[in-house]
Parts: structure tokens; sequence; C-alpha cells
């Protein structure tokens, strides 16, 4: 390519891939997971389907003799404050508790299949079963605050079965007409209210009260609706305990609000909310085939790790948007390690927020891929637990400074926490500062100056207060991270660099708020030399980015920072990605031994490498502008070993970073802006050589939308949405400079010679 400028046209080249419209039939088929079987009863995470409405879902088995929905209520928590960090007496989150439909004769069923359909949020079900075409759909409404259960048959009085609950914590059930309420509190004082209402429609339905249960049973009904709401008293507030208001009148007043509905004005309501954030993105990488486009999930999955898919690839990018928009709504908790899905009361890791990479993982996508109200309640946690963390760290040995008096400034987090201020495991001594990157990262997107004044601002300057505090000189006058770890692997040590990064990565976007803000400039300039005083990564002896400050040869611990080091972590990367200190523009000599450290790194299945790891692994080849391997890695995530019949991360168990990291790795092959600029296409794999996608955001307060063929850039737009209107735009070797007013759009297209 000759030519080093972007030609700036009226219009945009109008190319046909097959982008499907909102709400169209191939929209449907395009966004649809589905399958031929329903979940096994004992695969819930594996092979259950997600609904939720931000903090309330339920997982889908489709069963037709005994359907089952797992419900969740992501406030439902056991654990408390546990100022000793232990990781066994922190609690976990839980189970809220199960209905279930029997259908007694729906057993020798044809024409059986169940979906998840990511353009409405809905899941299905149907089948036939003597000459009877019986049909489920479910979605759980954010403006309603209820899950929907809608069962219907093409023959009248079809109908006859009974609805049964159970609840997760043996809590208290009343029967009234057709509503069943469960109430009760866990250990901790945490309480908790659902309510299920079943609306006969023809056909007769009784509470009848057995030895164990009170179940509803229903008999020769047209259709069955079903209406289902929770809530706990869990609120974010330290100074009351993180205790608010009694569940009940607002569980109570839900139910009756919704059945007041009929259930068309209800999924109108759902539609609207959900779509109005979904549709903002739109995406093809490509045609599939016909055996692509009829094959069920589970089978397509596989197969996707063998042959080219670029349909797949568009559903997994799109399905991290659906699980945050379905687990991560404004008023409610942020996504945990499963998201909000949970079936187990004993879950793995206790289901916790891990903040060495797996939390802040779960919120890479949710800026680029336009879903900024879903970060905010991640902002809400931290803020709310602030209190809780203080106190741990004014009182921890770790945390001493050199005077050996203890901690007098900011906070600090373990790998583990809670949501009432517990924390557990080993401290990881740099997660305040990497949290502190989401409330930049969130402002650096939208330019909510009001957010960055009054809620990321006073944290970030916190933090670097502690950093001041606790940074340990060395000889040479660099500046380093006392005690510090490389999660999870290796020595703990002076200098880390997964430490150095993190930190250096505050101070940075500090100095840039600050900047933003106009304020203390006296201390703007204290940080913006504390971090040019911070030791940096070095070079190894065959090229590698060192993870230690030393190259480590320790005959006791050879797999250290050598060639055959296939640990799942690459926490020394930080800096390539999701950091911007490392970059293959400004520093080419440190991106070129990242990448040598990641390629030794590997993927040999005897490795530890995980569905996560694959995800963050896409990303940093991305940054590294390495799309053969970026999109290699991409590839792995759809293996047996490293995702589920559903699509959830397999760690194993189950765990959902690798589902968000994966939508905000291939943001990153699409759209980069860390460096101050709009690149386009930095990383486009040649599996995807015609495409197109609209909606992504960048920083500075940019939308952009893209269109390729053959491999190459053909037309774009830039939308100034929030920005300052000065904005520089690369592709390649070609650059232009846009003066873009807010809310105008600007066309380019590229002269390809």
């Amino acid at each position: 390519m000759t030519c080093k400028h972007f030609i700036l046209g009226l219009g945009v080249l109008a190319i046909s891939l097959g982008m499907p419209g909102a709400g169209s039939a191939a929209d449907d088929a395009a966004l649809m997971l589905w399958y031929r079987q329903p979940a096994a009863d004992a695969r819930p995470m594996d092979e259950a389907l997600p609904i939720g409405n931000g903090r309330f879902g339920a997982l889908i088995f489709g069963a037709p003799a005994r359907e089952r929905l797992s419900l969740n209520d992501s406030s439902l928590w056991t654990g408390d404050e546990n100022p000793s960090g232990d990781y066994g007496s922190m609690g976990g989150y839980q189970v809220l508790g199960n209905v279930y439909v029997n259908l007694p004769g729906h057993t020798n069923v044809t024409d059986y299949r169940r979906d998840l359909n990511l353009a409405n949020a809905m899941s299905e079900v149907g089948y036939e079963v003597n000459g009877v075409k019986y049909a489920r759909r479910y979605f759980c409404s954010r403006p309603a605050q209820v899950l929907v259960a809608q069962l219907t048959a093409d023959r009248p009085g079809a109908y006859t079965g009974s609805v049964e609950v159970a609840d997760g914590h043996q809590g208290k059930l009343v029967a009234a007409g057709n509503r069943l309420t469960i109430s009760g509190k866990l250990d901790n004082g945490i309480g908790y209210e659902w309510q299920l209402l079943a609306v006969p429609h023809g056909g007769t339905m009784t509470a009848v009260a057995g030895t164990n249960s009170t179940r509803l049973e229903f008999k020769d009904c047209d259709s069955l609706t079903l209406l289902a709401a929770a809530d706990t008293d869990y609120a974010f507030d330290y100074t009351n305990h993180y205790r608010g208001p009694a569940p009940h009148d607002r569980v109570a007043a839900e139910i009756d609000a919704a059945a007041r509905r009929t259930t068309t004005e209800l999924e109108s309501g759902h539609l609207k909310d959900y779509q109005s954030l979904f549709n903002r993105v739109k995406a093809d990488f490509g045609p599939v085939s016909e055996v692509q486009r009829k094959s069920p999930t589970d089978e397509r999955k596989i197969k996707a790790f063998e042959t080219v898919d670029p349909g797949l690839a568009v559903m997994q990018f799109q399905y991290g948007r659906y699980l945050l928009i379905s687990c991560s709504r404004p008023g409610g908790l942020p996504a945990n390690l499963q998201g909000l899905w949970n079936d187990n009361n004993d879950p793995a890791w206790h289901s916790d927020y891990h903040a060495n990479i797996n939390i802040q993982m779960n919120y890479w996508p949710v800026e680029v891929a336009n879903l900024a109200e879903c970060h905010l309640p991640l902002f809400d946690l931290v803020t709310s637990q602030l209190p809780a963390w203080r106190k741990a760290v004014a009182t921890a040995p770790e945390f001493k400074l050199a005077d050996g008096s203890f901690s007098r400034r900011g906070f600090a987090v373990r790998t583990s926490h809670n949501i009432t201020g517990g924390m557990g495991w080993r401290w990881d001594n740099t997660a305040n500062a990497w949290y502190c990157q989401h409330f930049w990262e969130h402002y650096a997107f939208g330019r909510d100056t009001n957010f960055l004044r009054t809620v990321a601002y006073p944290i970030m300057k916190e933090t670097c207060e502690f950093w001041e505090d606790h940074l340990k000189s060395q000889a040479d006058g660099n500046l380093v991270v006392p005690n510090a770890w490389s999660p999870e692997h290796g020595p703990e040590e002076d200098g880390v660099n997964y430490s150095q990064e993190i930190v250096w990565d505050l101070f940075n976007n500090y100095v840039q708020a600050a900047d933003e803000l106009g304020v203390d400039s006296d201390y703007r300039d204290k940080v913006a030399a504390l971090r040019d005083h911070l030791a940096t990564p070095g070079i190894g002896s065959w090229g590698q980015l060192l993870e230690w400050r030393q190259e480590k040869h320790d005959a006791k611990s050879p797999e250290l920072d050598t060639r055959d080091d296939h640990h799942r972590h690459t926490s020394h990367l930080f800096a390539v990605y999701p950091g911007r200190q490392i970059s293959v523009t400004r520093a080419p000599a440190l991106a070129a031994a990242a990448k040598v450290t990641l390629d030794a790194r590997g993927i040999d299945p005897s490795s530890d490498v995980r569905e996560w790891s694959f995800a963050w692994r896409v990303a940093l080849y991305a940054r590294l502008h390495d799309p053969d391997h970026a999109y290699d890695m991409l590839r792995h995530f759809f293996a047996a070993r490293n995702s589920s019949p559903n699509l959830f991360g397999l760690h194993p168990p189950v765990q959902l970073d690798g589902d968000f990291g994966i939508t905000a790795g291939i943001a990153e092959l699409l759209l980069q802006s860390q460096a101050g600029e709009l690149e386009l296409l930095p990383a486009l794999p040649k599996e995807w050589p015609n495409g197109q996608i609209t909606g992504l955001r960048a920083r500075g307060g940019y939308e952009v939308g893209l269109v390729w063929r053959d491999g190459k850039l053909v037309s774009a737009t830039v939308k100034n949405v929030s920005g300052d209107g000065r904005c520089q735009v690369r592709y390649g070797g070609q650059q232009a400079a846009l003066t873009l007013a807010r809310g105008k759009t600007q066309n380019l297209s590229a002269e390809l010679q």
C-alpha cells in the first residue's frame, strides 16, 4: 500500500455481506445457541442456558417431563467482613432455589429443540408428544423485574401436571392461591425472598400440601404462565452492615404488577430494554457453510476448533455482550466468577471476586463493546467495600511502613473478596491499582467529567498515596513494589514486573486524570516523578520479557522463566494488555520481548493453560499485531477442554471470565485506541477476509464502524459521541487527522493501490 492517507468521503461505500438487521430472521439464526437434547441435570453450568435481568436470573434446562429452572439472585451470599482474611470463612455465592414443572407422559418426545436467542434474550423449548406440539418461552425482564415462562400447546387442554419449588436454604414456604412465597435468612443475616405465581389459562389449578413440600397442581389447561421474582435485603452500605429494607414488599409488588400485564406487554418491555443495549453493535465476519448453519451449537463448537467458522466467532463475541447485559446492570452487583449463574452452595472458588485478573477480565469488553452502563456495578461494589478494606490494611502487618508503623493511607485487596467487606487468600498488593484502571477506562471511553471528578479521581488519588507510602527505593534510584508476587506463579520478592506495570499504569492514568480536571498540580507532578522512577521490565538471556527483576535459574524451580514454562498466567504482560506501557510503536524492543515470552508459554496440552488464558492471549497477540497467533488462541477456546456445550468457559469447572475476555480480544483484533489514536484493523485474522462491524467504542469518546474486503479496509465511520473533536485515525501506514463536532459522523474510505 503506497498511499499514506485516507480519503474523507461524503458517504460510506456500501458492501453487502449479509449483516442482519435488528430483529430479522437472519439475526435470529446467526445468534442462536440451539441443541437437540435437554441439559443434563447433573451438568447445570455446562449445558443449561442462562437468562438474566442484571441481578436475577435462571439456568434453563429444557427437560420435557420435568423442567428445571435454577434461580439466582446476585446478592445472595454467605460470609461477612472477615477481617482475618481466612479464605475458608469468607463465604460464597449461593443458590436461590429451583422451580420444577412436572408433565407426566412427556417422555417419548420427537422434534425436540431448545435454544437461546441472543438477539432477543429469550430461551425457547419445543417438542412433540402424542401428536401435540408443545412450546416454552422464557425471558427475564429488567423493566418488570420478573422472570416469565410461557408454556403453550397447539391443542386445548393439553397441560396437566404440577409446579413445585425447592429453596436453596430451607426457607419458609407459604402457599396462597396460585402463589408460592419462599423466605429465609442466611447464617450471616442476609434475608431473602422469592415468589412464584402460576397463571393457568383454561383448566384448573389447586395448591396441594405434601409431606415435604407444597405444589401447584394444574389440569386440562390450554397454557400456563409462570412469573417469578426475588430479592434480598443486601445494600451497598457499610455503615449499616450492608443491609437495607426487607425484600418482601418489593418482591410482592413486582409479581403483582407483572400479573396485571399481558405476556405480550411484558415481552415488549423486555425487548425494548434489552435491545437498546444489545443492538448497539452488529458484526459479520464472513459467510458460514450450510453444515455449520445447520449444526447444533454443541457440535458446531467442537468443529470450530478444527475448521474456520466466522459465524460462531460472531456468536461468541456477542455472547459475551449478552452475558454482561444479563448479569451486570446499574444498581446491582457486578459479575462474579460465574457471572450470575450458580447451581451449587459450595461453588468452585466460592464463585467470588478474584482480583488478580478474573473479575477485571469480566469487564474488559464493557467499554469497547458499547455497554458502558454495565460497568457501573463494579464501581459501586468497590466503593462500598473501601471502608472494610481500609480497616483491614490499617492493621495488617504485611503493610507496615519503613518506620514500623501501620499503613495510614489507602487500601489493598486480597486475591478474593465477597460483597460484605470480607477477603480471602493472600494479598494481591497491586489489585487496588488494577481496579483503578477500570475507573479510568470508563472515563477514557465516555469522557464523563462528573464521573471522573466525583467517583474515579478520589479513589485513584487515594491509591496513589498508598503506593507513594509503600514503594521501596533501590540503590540505583529505581522504585519497586516490595514483597510482590506474579499471580499465581513463582516467588514473592521486590519489584516483580506484574506489580511494577500495574503501579505504572495507575500513576500514568492519575497524571492524565489530574490534567483533565485541572486539579492538584503539585501532587500530579510528584506522581509523574514517581512513575518515571519505577523500575521497568528487563529482557532476559533468550530475548524474553522478564517476569521478575532478575532472570531465574533456580535448580529447585527449573520451570521459572525458562522456555519450558507453560504457566496459565502471563501476569508480567499486563503492560501489553490491558495496560498500555508496552506497544509495538512506543516500545518495540519490549514488545518483541513480550512476544517471545508469549510464544514460549505455549498451548501444550500438558500445560495448565485455561479458557481465560486463551482469552487473554487473544488480546495480547492482537496488541502485538500478530493476528495468526491471536486467531489460534480464539480457536482453542472452542476446544472441548476449554469451553462447555453452552459456550461457558471451562476452567474447569465453569467460570465466565473467558467468555468476557474473548469478546474483548475480538474487539482488539478490529479496533485499538490505547495509544491516543484510533487504529483500524490492527490484527485482522486472515480467516475473516470479508466482514464488517458497527458500534465499537474507542477511547476519547468515539464510535467506529468498519467494512473490509479481501483482508483490507474498504471504509470506516467515526462518530464523535463525547470527544473533544480532534481525532487521529490510523490504518497500517495511512493516517488521517479528523476534526469532528460532537454528535457528527465522518466517513472514511481507504484508497487502495
